[in-house]
């Protein structure tokens, strides 16, 4: 069977437990038509570049799919019916990754740099904190 990823977004004042229950919906569909869903990854809520539909944000969602044509196009066809959801886009690709997406990637590392990072400096190399102090005792 051919391999599909799919990434759908749905507006922002959704709560995110109802966006599983989206995916899950999905999957079923999915199954019910002979197809099968891999990795799922809920990217969260991100900002979005442009407006759409006057939703700033939107929750991102992602599908590995193993399926027939046919089973890919009616899950589009209830995601286009669906008015919780924005925009979906579904490619077929020859392979599915291995491991996180590269959105999940950027987010783990985005996290670990601000854990090592530590508290901000001032342009002199003095943390803020201390620069709050200093201009205490400067103007008293």
């Amino acid at each position: 069977m051919p391999l599909y990823e799919t990434v759908f977004l749905v507006r922002q004042d959704v709560s995110g437990q109802a966006v599983d229950d989206l995916v899950e919906q999905y999957k079923s569909v999915l199954a019910e038509n002979g197809g099968s869903v891999g990795r799922t990854e809920n990217w969260g809520l991100k900002t979005l570049s442009y407006r759409i539909n006057k939703n700033r944000k939107a929750h991102f969602a992602l599908m590995d799919i193993d399926a027939p044509a046919a089973a890919v196009q009616e899950m589009e066809r209830q995601m286009r019916l669906n008015e919780d959801v924005l925009r979906t886009l579904t490619i077929r690709v020859e392979e599915h990754e291995d491991g996180p997406s590269v959105m999940k990637q950027k987010r783990d590392r985005d996290d670990r740099r601000r854990r090592e990072r530590g508290p901000r400096e001032d342009g002199d190399g003095a943390p803020r904190e201390e620069r709050s102090e200093r201009r205490e005792r400067e103007s008293a």
